[in-house]
C-alpha cells in the first residue's frame, strides 16, 4: 500500500464513463491519489468488463488493469432518481468525467448548463467520437475511427497497400484520456484563480491530429500530401527498422549529419558522410532507397545484439524491435518497475503497465486492480450521501444502484 503524499489527495472525481478514454482520464487521477468514484449500470455493469481477455473469474483483462484504484458503485442515470443522485455527488465533486455520445447527458437533464449550476466548481470532462460541437458532433466514435479521422491510419503501412491499423486501435483512447487528465489539472490551476469550474471538450482524433508534427503547415505551405512510408521517417534517413541475420529488427534514428557520420564509421564507409555523397539530410532523402538498402545490407552481416553493442559504443540511437515477451525479459524495464505486479484474490498475481510519470516526491502507484460490480456501494452511499438503509434497499431493488 502507499504511504507517501500523493499529488491529487483531496480531489473527488466522478466517472460515469465506459470504455477507455474517460475511464483512462480518471485512472490517471487516481494513480496520483485522487478519489474516483466509477459508477456503472446496476446487473448490466460496464462495457469495459466484456471487452478483451476474459479471466476464470469473469473479469477483463482492460477492465482490471485500465479501473485501478477506483471505487466502484452502481447507478443508473436514465432514471430520474439516479440522476438526481449523480446532481448529489457532483455536488460534493471536484470532477466529472464522462464520454457518451453528445446529447446524452442532456438528454438526462446532466448537461453542462445543468451540471455548472449544481457546482459552480465543477469541472467536466467531456470525450466524444467529434467533440460536442461540428457538423459531426452526433456521429459515434470508436479508437479506429479516431485514428482514420485524425490522419494517423493513412499514413500506417506501406505506399503500395492498402492503411493498417497503426499499432493499436485504441491509441486515440488512451490519448485522448491523458489530454483529459492534463485538462483537469489547468482547470484545478485555473479553478484557485477564478473559483469557478470549467468544461472540457475533446474529440477522439482531435488528440491524434495534434501529434502528427508537420503535417498540416507542410501541406498548408506546399501542398504537400504525406504518403505511407512504411517503417520509414519523413525528412531524415537512416531512419528506420532494419534485419538482422538472427531474424530479428532492430530500430536505427540518424536524425542529423553528425549522427549519420558516426554509423557511416561504424559501416566502414565514413567517405560517404561529411562532403561525400550522403554527408547532408537532404541527399541522403534523395537517395533514401540506396541509403535504407545500404544500412540493411550492413545490419543484416550480424545478430541484433551485436548491432545494438557496435551502435551503442559509436553514439548511434538504436533499439530493439521487442515483442511484450522481450519487454518482460529486459533489464531496463526491470530496473525501472515498468511492469508493476499486483496481487488481487480474484486473479492471484497480475502484470500490468506501471504508472508514469515517475515523481520523486509524491509517487503514484496502484493500490488495486478494477474492483467487482457495486464493491464500494456502502461507501459511496452509506457513507457519503448518508442515505439510510431503507432507502438504499429500496433504490436497489428498483435498479436504480
Amino acid at each position: 500500500m502507499l504511504t507517501q503524499l500523493q499529488a491529487l489527495e483531496g480531489l473527488r472525481v466522478v466517472d460515469v464513463s465506459s470504455f477507455l478514454a474517460g475511464p483512462f482520464c480518471s485512472t490517471q487521477l487516481a494513480e496520483f491519489g485522487a478519489e474516483v468514484i466509477k459508477l456503472e449500470l446496476p446487473v448490466v455493469g460496464d462495457p469495459l468488463r466484456k471487452f478483451g481477455s476474459v479471466l476464470p473469474c469473469g473479469e477483463t483483462l482492460p477492465w482490471l488493469s485500465e479501473c485501478r484504484n477506483k471505487k466502484l458503485a452502481t447507478l443508473d442515470l436514465r432514471k430520474p432518481e439516479g440522476a438526481e443522485i449523480l446532481k448529489r455527488m457532483c455536488a460534493e465533486a471536484d470532477v466529472l468525467v464522462e464520454n457518451f455520445q453528445p446529447g446524452t447527458l442532456e438528454k438526462w437533464g446532466l448537461g453542462w448548463d445543468v451540471m455548472k449550476e449544481v457546482n459552480p466548481r465543477l469541472i467536466m470532462v467531456r470525450i466524444s467520437g467529434y467533440g460536442q460541437t461540428g457538423p459531426y458532433s452526433g456521429r459515434p466514435g470508436f479508437g479506429r475511427i479516431g485514428n482514420a479521422f485524425g490522419g494517423l491510419s493513412y499514413l500506417a503501412g506501406y505506399p503500395d497497400r492498402p492503411p493498417v491499423t497503426p499499432g493499436s486501435a485504441t491509441i486515440p483512447d488512451y490519448l485522448a484520456g491523458l489530454y483529459g487528465a492534463l485538462g483537469v489539472l489547468l482547470a484545478l490551476q485555473a479553478r484557485d484563480k477564478t473559483g469557478r469550474g470549467q468544461m472540457i471538450d475533446i474529440g477522439l482524433y482531435e488528440p491524434i491530429f495534434r501529434i502528427l508534427d508537420e503535417i498540416a503547415p507542410a501541406y498548408q505551405t506546399r501542398g504537400y500530401v504525406r504518403e505511407r512510408m512504411g517503417p520509414g521517417t519523413v525528412n531524415v534517413v537512416p531512419h528506420s527498422h532494419y534485419p538482422t541475420k538472427d531474424g530479428r529488427w532492430i530500430a536505427i534514428a540518424c536524425t542529423s549529419d553528425k549522427i549519420f557520420a558516426r554509423l557511416a564509421d561504424v559501416m566502414g564507409v565514413p567517405e560517404v558522410a561529411g562532403d561525400g555523397k550522403w554527408g547532408l539530410v537532404k541527399n541522403r532523402d534523395a537517395d533514401r532507397e540506396a541509403v535504407d538498402a545500404f544500412v540493411t545490407n550492413w545490419t543484416s552481416r550480424f545478430t541484433r545484439d551485436e548491432v545494438l553493442r557496435i551502435c551503442e559504443d559509436a553514439q548511434v540511437p538504436c533499439g530493439p524491435v521487442y515483442s511484450i515477451a522481450e519487454i518482460f525479459e529486459d533489464p531496463q524495464y526491470k530496473a525501472r518497475d515498468n511492469i508493476a505486479w499486483i496481487q488481487d484474490e480474484r486473479v492471484g498475481e497480475l502484470a500490468i503497465p506501471n504508472v508514469v510519470p515517475r515523481m520523486s516526491d509524491t509517487p503514484g502507484g496502484v493500490k488495486w486492480l478494477g474492483p467487482s460490480m457495486g464493491a464500494h456501494n456502502d461507501d459511496v452511499y452509506r457513507d457519503w450521501l448518508k442515505l439510510s438503509d431503507a432507502e438504499i434497499e429500496r433504490l436497489t431493488k428498483a435498479q436504480v444502484v
